[in-house]
């Protein structure tokens, strides 16, 4: 897992100013800086972006749980965006398996400003 630090491997995470700092059994944290191409003309970060971004970070959560050799894919994905951030907020996003199932595994994500 340790070299999907930083983009989680993925070059669009990258484009979109994510970067994954840490992570332990069944969670991950990482730092957002939305770039211009995470932000819609109007400056604020795009609504289907933040979908992104929490599908990664539920992805590599789920991954540091799951024992070597299984997976797991997205089945579905609710979010909502209290207020929006702009490019170059500094955001912190967690990803945290909240219970791991025979064939499912459920979490919580975040998105979050200096503020909380």
């Amino acid at each position: 897992m340790d070299r999907s630090l930083g983009d989680g491997g993925m070059a669009l995470l990258g484009r979109l100013g994510v970067s994954f700092e840490r992570y332990g059994e069944g969670w991950v944290e990482a730092t957002w800086v939305p770039t211009e191409d995470a932000c819609n003309p109007a400056g604020p970060v795009h609504g289907g972006v933040y979908a992104v971004v929490h599908d990664a970070a539920m992805n590599f959560a789920t991954n540091s749980a799951l024992e070597k050799g299984e997976r797991g894919a997205t089945i579905s994905i609710t979010y909502s965006t209290m207020r929006a951030a702009s490019g170059g907020d500094t955001l912190a996003v967690r990803g945290e398996v909240v219970r791991l199932a025979r064939q499912i595994a459920y979490l919580e994500t975040t998105i979050t400003n200096a503020e909380g």
